[in-house]
């Protein structure tokens, strides 16, 4: 089972591994009180990518290294600023491990792994230590010597200094030592890890395969939608190992990226041509949808459980949690199951290629060498005046499932309208993220709204099946009385909230 762990790290250039004449004191940056000799390491790893480098390239690496304290597999994702999240696994063979090959699988799209690069280097170790001698980080020069493994390849040398934190370690203790170091001349390198200096230098396929399309022009209305979409994209690719392991939130957040991304390719179809950009939007719609049956049910039984746990101890009748967690049992599995088959899915990975074909060849109409202001805001008012012809006739409808369900397609267009307001706030400033708080807020009541039908229609079977089994329903009948008086609550709430999001989407007030 591979474990993750996190680091925080910053590199350097060293003019020299075995001498370390040339370092500074460092025991002027608090709290760094002395250093502590480390011995020396022999390391040996060999990076493996696809022949056109896609970990690599979205800054992603896997290697199987021996020597060292912690020899086996690694792949490291990138997080934020300087750290990056490690996942290792045993060196039980030469062979890539199922698990961290299906980690990669949303950067690699399915493209085979091979061996690109052999970096073997002799380490140098000291160890930071405070005054009361806990490790604050760890100093590594490294003399690092790399064999390019492709056939067009060739070798390199070089020495470069790490400085990584210990855990919970305060990345304000990098800030101190860097300044000193560049006090002394000692400079940031460029490479984030050993493996893009080593195929950088040894293999010319990594400058010469053509990156993103620059085909936008600057400051056009193509260049901001297209910022939009690349981010997002990245956006999903990211969180797909994640979801994989069932990291907190993580189900949600691609949800949800799935969405910014289809509504964002709806709302600007002037900008990109819909003959492109509809099969990618059908293929985020059913990844939402399979993603939806995990994450609708993490939140409808948050709401049931919450709802038990807030009852009077005299007013839980019969067994109510035990039912609740049969229930759940039930439900989480399924939801489970259909998050994993739609991520090992061929439907799957062509909305993977889709989208990086899109990024990378962006099928332009006219409109996308247009002012991204007027652009933008024309299709922000298109879909303004989508969401007016839903909530208008929805809130004029009297209470029952008709006026539910119509609230509930009204709040999608709410949902695309926020979107676009979203991709449009480069472009458009103030008055765009002005609107897109006050859709959020309408989207929010309305949602609440949804989520108290959803929960009466589930308690509702849950009293049918305890009435079956002989249980007592009092409790199940309770619950769907509070929430009846919640969703009617709510429904009050839409007419302020829909006036609010309306005054904020007039054309006057969405001029810069």
């Amino acid at each position: 089972m591979a474990k993750s762990t996190q680091e925080t790290e910053r590199k350097y250039a060293a003019p020299a591994a075995d001498d370390i004449s040339w370092l500074p004191d460092l025991t002027g940056v608090a709290p760094i009180a002395s250093l502590a000799e480390g011995g020396t390491q022999d390391l040996d790893a060999v990076y493996y990518d696809t022949d056109d480098l896609r970990l690599t390239r979205s800054s992603a690496s896997l290697r199987r290294r021996t020597g060292g304290t912690d020899a086996g597999w690694h792949l490291k994702l990138p997080l934020s600023d300087d750290s990056r999240e490690e996942i290792q696994a045993p060196p039980a063979s030469d062979d890539v491990p199922d698990e961290l090959r299906e980690l990669t699988l949303s950067r690699t799209r399915g493209a085979p792994l091979r061996p690109v690069v052999r970096i073997r280097s002799t380490r140098s170790l000291r160890r930071l230590l405070d005054a009361d001698g806990d490790v604050l980080a760890e100093l590594s020069l490294d003399a690092a010597h790399a064999d390019s493994l492709l056939d067009d390849g060739g070798q390199t040398l070089w020495t470069e200094m790490e400085i990584e934190l210990a855990d919970a370690g305060d990345p304000a203790l990098l800030d101190g030592i860097e300044k000193v170091l560049r006090k002394n001349g000692i400079a940031r390198t460029h490479s984030p890890a050993k493996v893009v200096r080593a195929l950088r230098e040894t293999t010319p396929r990594l400058e010469r395969t053509p990156g993103r399309s620059a085909r936008t022009a600057a400051g056009s209305a193509g260049e901001h939608v297209l910022a939009h979409v690349a981010r997002l994209a990245d956006d999903l690719r990211d969180l797909d190992p994640a979801v994989r392991r069932d990291a907190p939130d993580a189900v949600h957040r691609m949800r949800t990226t799935s969405r910014r991304l289809r509504g964002s390719l709806r709302t600007y179809r002037s900008v990109l041509d819909r003959k492109v950009t509809d099969p990618i939007r059908a293929d985020l719609r059913w990844l939402a949808r399979e993603l939806g049956a995990e994450r609708d049910h993490e939140v409808l039984r948050e709401r049931l459980t919450s709802g038990v746990r807030e009852l009077p101890a005299e007013l839980v009748l019969g067994p109510v949690g035990a039912r609740l967690q049969a229930w759940d049992a039930a439900q989480s599995a399924e939801g489970r199951r259909r998050t994993l088959d739609a991520l090992a899915s061929p439907r799957y990975l062509n909305l993977l290629e889709g989208l990086k074909a899109l990024t990378d060849a962006p099928p332009l109409r006219a409109k996308a060498a247009g002012k991204p202001k007027k652009v933008l805001l024309k299709a922000l008012l298109k879909e303004r005046d989508r969401l007016v012809r839903r909530m208008e006739p929805a809130l004029d409808k009297p209470a029952g499932p008709e006026r539910d369900a119509a609230i509930h397609h009204a709040r999608k267009a709410a949902k695309r309208l926020r979107y676009g307001a979203e991709a449009a706030r480069p472009a458009l400033g103030k008055p765009a993220r002005r609107l897109g708080k006050r859709v959020k807020a309408l989207q929010e009541v309305s949602g609440a709204q949804h989520d108290s039908v959803v929960a009466r229609d589930t308690l509702r079977d849950l009293a049918v099946s305890a009435q079956v089994s002989g249980e007592a329903g009092f409790t199940w009948g309770l619950l769907y009385g509070q929430e009846r008086t919640e969703s009617r609550a709510r429904e009050r709430q839409l007419p302020e909230a829909w006036s609010r999001a309306r005054a904020a989407a007039r054309r006057k007030a969405l001029r810069p």
